[in-house]
């Protein structure tokens, strides 16, 4: 976990990500659209991105991506993320990190 943790720290939101899985586009397109600016790990890409899928899993990140942390807070997957979204909570979320501006 201790890899996962220190990369959540870098910024207000963090995305891992693969760069072949649709729902991790659509969540990072999400994101974006309201002016924020993930940093974005993409696993399959990353030379560490096995063990950082571990670490995710050990979380409970069941798939393990896309995995979304908002405030150094794990958030979930695109099933939270899209709830979140449709309850108009998601921009909150990203006020209260400081991710974005109104």
């Amino acid at each position: 976990m201790a890899m996962v943790t220190s990369l959540v720290n870098e910024r207000p939101v963090v995305i891992f990500s693969k760069s072949s899985c649709c729902m991790c586009h659509t969540i990072k397109t999400l994101i974006c659209n309201f002016g924020a600016n993930p940093l974005v790990y993409e696993l399959d890409e990353h030379p560490q991105g096995k063990q950082l899928e571990k670490e995710l899993r050990g979380l409970g990140c069941k798939p393990s991506v896309p995995a979304v942390f908002i405030g150094e807070e794990l958030i979930g997957g695109a099933n939270e993320i899209m709830s979140l979204h449709l309850k108009g909570q998601l921009v909150q979320l990203l006020l209260k990190a400081n991710a974005i501006w109104v």
